[in-house]
């Protein structure tokens, strides 16, 4: 299972190149959170706590992936060049925790 969770398609991959199987951008972090955060590593802590905050408060958009994810073996797709520090890292994260 292959889920885009930015809330902008990647610029240069087409719908067909990209081979996603869902795009629920309603789990993304909000443009101000995002924008804000501008993947500054010393943002990352208060990032994550703004962004959890964020899902706590759409659960229905985190039930949604849940059930897009099911029992399968899920990658999150993310347009970001920060490999570590980004997005798809943090909801990973608030899904083990939750």
């Amino acid at each position: 299972m292959r889920i885009l969770v930015d809330r902008l398609w990647p610029r240069g991959i087409s719908k067909d190149k990209g081979q996603i199987d869902h795009w629920i951008k309603d789990v993304a972090p909000s443009n101000e959170l995002r924008k804000w955060y501008g993947h500054e590593p010393s943002k990352w802590t208060e990032f994550r706590k703004r962004y959890f905050a964020e899902l706590d408060a759409n659960r229905d958009a985190v039930d949604v992936l849940r059930a897009a994810m099911g029992k399968k073996r899920t990658t999150f797709l993310f347009s970001s060049r920060e490999c570590e520090l980004n997005n798809a890292v943090a909801l990973r994260d608030y899904l083990k925790k939750a």
